[in-house]
């Protein structure tokens, strides 16, 4: 059959449409960001029968989800509350401690460490790893003696436990060393406060004798708990205090101290000195505020006032110095008023000049000293504390 000229014109236009159908197609399906799939079927082959079917699937892209943030350690969340550079969250573990952590400062002195309690067991200290713990390695035990050393702001410390039975058996004795001036003269000084001067060179090889033998230096909350039996307190342990913070102790004594970061106890008669500590391993704790004086029977103002005077007194003591828990009593007097007087100023301990040790069940307001006087050697201080 012979094509006519318009019959071919009307397919070639007939497949033009076909084209441009296709094209919109696509570019419907650009334009909507998804995925055209087409399908084209021709009738029985010829191309007059050309037909252009379109399928159109589209899918929208899935949003990525918000991850869910890691929640914070407690530790963490305690550092975000300061914007100190040196502060540490000092966490707490071992077994039966439920404790929150604490803000310290790194470089600084621990303080107020927690005494945890546990029926039927003795806490004994603070420890940088399990096995220290465990062993209770007194050279490793951490206490307000120690400087706070993190590692990225953040430090462990391990419980260690005993027992009753281990406690008693362990029969320590702790010495509370008593100092009051010092000198540089190997050959003392004159006068009837000779005793009272020591020699600033046997100090300073009795401090050295104290640190390089490890000696344990207890804080006086400590103490406070060894003597009501819930501490264990190593009996290679000692308390290193001296009397009346006068100029040759801040001069000469408290810089060696400084230089062997131990541990001491300056009492201070706050009527007389109102200076800062020296240092940070010199506590200031009080000598009274105005009563190391003679009162009317020629004995200290402690056993002649009242005990709400006394009271008085050491709180106003007190707030000069920012800190309460021990006194020392100024000459060594005292006497059941005295003691009320303290436990009414919200003191827990009181120190004498009588001589002894610190044991289990010693009575809290008469804590006994071991005195040194001057002339005392390294070995006579040995022979003394071990």
């Amino acid at each position: 059959m012979t094509i006519t000229r318009a019959a071919r014109r009307r397919r070639a236009s007939r497949r033009v449409r076909a084209r441009r159908a296709l094209v919109s197609v696509v570019a419907v399906a650009v334009i909507a960001g998804g995925v055209a799939v087409f399908a084209v079927t021709r009738g029985g082959g010829s191309p007059d029968t050309t037909d252009a079917a379109t399928t159109v699937a589209s899918s929208t892209p899935t949003p990525t989800p918000t991850p869910t943030p890691t929640p914070l350690t407690p530790a963490e969340r305690l550092l975000s509350t300061t914007t100190d550079p040196n502060a540490c969250a000092v966490s707490f573990a071992g077994e039966g401690i439920a404790l929150d952590p604490q803000v310290q400062t790194q470089g600084y002195r621990y303080e107020a460490l927690p005494i945890p309690q546990a029926e039927g067991r003795v806490f004994a200290g603070w420890y940088p790893t399990t096995a220290d713990a465990a062993a209770l390695t007194a050279s490793a035990r951490v206490n307000g003696a120690d400087l706070v050393a993190c590692t990225d702001r953040e430090r462990v410390l391990h419980a260690g436990w005993t027992t009753p039975a281990a406690n008693t058996a362990e029969d320590a004795g702790i010495p509370i060393l008593m100092y009051h001036q010092f000198t540089r003269k190997p050959e003392g000084e004159d006068g009837w406060l000779r005793g009272n001067y020591a020699y600033v060179g046997d100090f300073d090889a009795q401090m050295a004798y104290i640190k390089d033998a490890d000696f344990y230096l207890p804080t006086w909350d400590e103490l406070s708990a060894f003597i009501d039996g819930r501490l264990f307190l190593p009996k290679h342990s000692v308390i290193i205090t001296d009397d009346d913070a006068d100029s040759s102790w801040l001069e000469l004594a408290a810089p060696i101290v400084d230089g062997k970061n131990l541990l001491t106890t300056s009492f201070v008669i706050t009527s007389f000195r109102t200076e800062p500590t020296p240092n940070t391993f010199v506590l200031q704790r009080s000598h009274t505020h105005d009563m190391h004086r003679a009162g009317p029977n020629g004995k200290g103002r402690m056993v002649n006032d009242d005990a709400d005077t006394i009271a008085a007194d050491l709180e106003e003591s007190a707030r000069i110095l920012g800190a309460k828990e021990v006194v020392a009593y100024p000459f060594g007097h005292y006497n059941e008023t005295t003691k009320e007087g303290v436990r009414r100023a919200g003191f827990a301990l009181g120190r004498t000049i009588e001589p002894g040790y610190v044991r289990i069940g010693t009575d809290k307001l008469a804590l006994p000293v071991v005195r040194v006087n001057y002339g005392m050697t390294v070995d006579d201080l040995k022979a003394k504390i071990g």
